[in-house]
């Protein structure tokens, strides 16, 4: 079923089932009639969204506006933009019904269509003056102003007043938007874009104003001066369960947050960039998307790590003829480390880099980054890894492939005055066997952070490098304790890259159902306390 309509629609007030003609009446009808909850959340996509409890939108009616449904399935989405089309159409359609100004059309899902009123200069007072007077309804380019005009088309048409809690309405353009709703079909955020989204603030708190002894009693979730609570108080509101276990009387009992233990995920382009920043750029949105923490990439000297006869040998590739022009190509230079930077803080990633020898740790140390690797590969140089230990007082990552326990001991002796020293277990055979895995070399290492925990010395994070197919090692190597897990990545395949058949495909969903099943295993894992959990209760 898609029901469209073409021009503003009017809603003056009570009864809805008289006061909303056509598609927009019947979506206001099946939002109403589907929740016998009182409660609706509206949904922005800032970053305060990540940190709302899913209970917050259960059994609740959830209004999203652009593609929030990225962050929680929706009962309406509000939209005006046509890259949200393609962002909602990749995600796979978790909203129940649509308003928008453009062409969409999808079968089976209701589609309202209504005019899209721009904001122009100085006439946030005509906006408003439409808004209140509930003369017309149209997509506002303040789209929280539709949100709570089909919130009061509810309310009428259950005949009695909702709640209404506004999430993820940040107002802070900087800060970037939810993870979840990061995306690359999302518009650069232009000077304009930013200042637009900033007034909206104000127009907020007019609206607030507007529906004081409406039937819209409406709390908006942030840290605003006209703010009602707190994200925090928000996850509090509804944290409280009650249910039944035995007899007539009701207990209440208090549910707590699920204990869901950390582990970051980083994707693991190395050297798949291939030098070009376009191709970089996509890599990491891609990697972004799927849910990753971290992205990794390398940076070695090509002229000084590999032989002269090394770099001479024949070696086809679009960039030349021999290894060297292969390798050379490969490598990011200061302005590559620069773009790499801007572009994460802009989406709100990480990054670090395998770091191969000297002269790149020099190199990186004036980038000043926040993580460096050192690689399986260079296991074995260890007078460059003692220099690092004695230069370099942040946090590390060292992967151990290929390795014994003589160099986990020696690791520990000499990585003493570092902050953080992730620890990854890693078989260097691309790809792994599966009877290769060794997964409880991960326990291993998680015994050995507990033990080293109250002593002096760097925090011993334990995880899992994945040379293997698949995700089942590492969300496995997550229930052993792993803090961090790494993937490779790349983007398509090609013919003369090396190492790029270990390495997920960023082209397709294999890491989002990476990350997917990682995330699902830390749910699994849980909290190491027994005690009774809010749906167990005795059969007799």
């Amino acid at each position: 079923m898609s029901e469209r309509i073409s021009t503003g629609q009017t809603l003056p007030g009570v009864p809805s089932s008289e006061a909303a003609p056509g598609g927009l009446q019947h979506l206001v009808a099946e939002a109403a009639e589907r929740s016998s909850s009182d409660t609706i959340i509206i949904l922005g996509k800032g970053p305060s969204a990540d940190q709302a409890t899913g209970r917050a939108f259960r059994h609740n009616t959830v209004i999203g506006v652009n593609d929030a449904e990225r962050i929680q399935p929706t009962d309406v989405t509000i939209f005006h933009e046509s890259w949200v089309a393609e962002s909602i159409l990749d995600e796979g359609l978790r909203s129940r019904a649509y308003v928008t100004a453009t062409d969409f059309d999808v079968p089976g899902k209701t589609v309202v269509r209504l005019p899209f009123k721009p904001l122009a200069n100085d006439e946030e007072d005509i906006m408003l003056s439409r808004f209140q007077s509930r003369e017309e309804v149209a997509i506002e380019e303040a789209m929280f102003l539709t949100a709570l005009e089909i919130s009061r088309a509810i309310a009428d048409h259950k005949g009695r007043p909702q709640t209404v809690y506004m999430v993820g309405f940040d107002f802070t353009p900087g800060a970037g938007m939810a993870r979840a709703a990061t995306t690359q079909y999302a518009p650069h955020l232009t000077s304009g874009r930013g200042a637009g989204i900033h007034l909206q603030q104000y127009i907020l708190r007019n609206a607030l104003y507007a529906l004081e002894d409406s039937n819209l009693s409406v709390h908006h979730v942030g840290t605003h001066e006209f703010s009602s609570l707190t994200i925090e108080d928000l996850n509090e509101k509804f944290r409280m369960l009650i249910s039944e276990p035995t007899g007539q009387i009701p207990v209440v009992r208090e549910e707590p947050e699920p204990e869901i233990p950390q582990v970051e995920v980083t994707a693991e382009i190395t050297t798949n960039h291939f030098g070009d920043l376009d191709r970089l750029e996509r890599l990491v949105r891609a990697a972004h998307s799927a849910g990753a923490d971290w992205v990794k990439v390398q940076k070695r000297e090509v002229e000084s790590f590999y032989a002269p006869e090394q770099l001479a040998r024949a070696y086809k590739s679009p960039f030349g003829t021999t290894f060297g022009d292969y390798r050379r190509q490969l490598e990011l230079d200061k302005a590559g480390f620069r773009f790499l930077d801007g572009l994460c803080r802009d989406l709100g990633i990480g990054w670090f880099a395998s770091v191969l020898d000297q002269p790149s740790f020099e190199f990186m140390m004036e980038l000043e980054v926040p993580l460096i690797k050192l690689p399986s590969t260079i296991s074995e140089k260890r007078d460059y890894l003692s220099f690092v230990a004695e230069n370099y007082t942040g946090s590390l990552v060292i992967s151990t492939g290929m390795t014994d326990q003589s160099y986990e001991d020696w690791l520990l002796s000499t990585f003493t005055q570092q902050d953080t020293l992730y620890l990854l277990h890693c078989n260097s055979a691309y790809p792994t066997p599966d009877e290769h895995t060794n997964i409880g070399v991960v326990r291993h290492y998680a015994e050995l952070a507990e033990r080293q925990a109250d002593k002096p010395g760097p925090r011993i994070v334990p995880g899992y490098s994945s040379h293997d197919f698949g995700w089942m090692a590492s969300a496995l190597a997550v229930a052993a304790g792993a803090g961090m897990v790494e993937k490779h990545v790349k983007l398509g395949n090609t013919e003369w890259a090396h190492f790029d058949a270990v390495a997920v495909d960023l082209m397709t969903d294999d890491f989002r159902e990476y990350v997917d099943q990682v995330r699902k295993a830390q749910l699994h894992v849980g909290s190491t306390e027994k005690r009774i959990t809010a749906s167990e209760h005795h059969k007799y």
